[in-house]
């Protein structure tokens, strides 16, 4: 047991030294399905329920990188945000993450 406790920060060095690292960039070309909800104030979906879309812009990128994987596994409801991220791979979920949370500090 005090092995595998031991083991534990090692591994979770290891898990972070895999993560993915956004380009912003890159995603220009991939957020084309993101902009027609997340780039309209105010906006509501009425599909499958009436919902009002956050805006994205500024977020931190390692909040959408988290949600979007939670949506890719079943783990958050939105069905809509659930077909986009299954659509993703963990590269374009951290370069569209990239790409939101720099345009937040782009208008500040």
């Amino acid at each position: 047991m005090k092995r595998s406790l031991a083991l534990l920060p090692f591994l979770m060095a290891c898990a972070a030294a895999h993560a993915q690292t956004g380009n912003a960039e890159a995603a220009k070309g991939k957020v084309s399905m993101c902009i027609g909800c997340h780039g309209i104030p105010m906006y509501k979906t009425v599909f499958p329920e009436v919902y009002s879309v956050p805006m994205i812009a500024g977020q931190s990128p390692e909040y959408l990188v988290k949600a979007l994987q939670a949506y890719k596994a079943g783990e958050r409801g939105h069905p809509s945000m659930r077909g986009i991220a299954r659509s993703l791979t963990d590269q374009d979920m951290a370069d569209v993450a990239a790409y939101y949370g720099r345009a937040g500090k782009a208008g500040k």
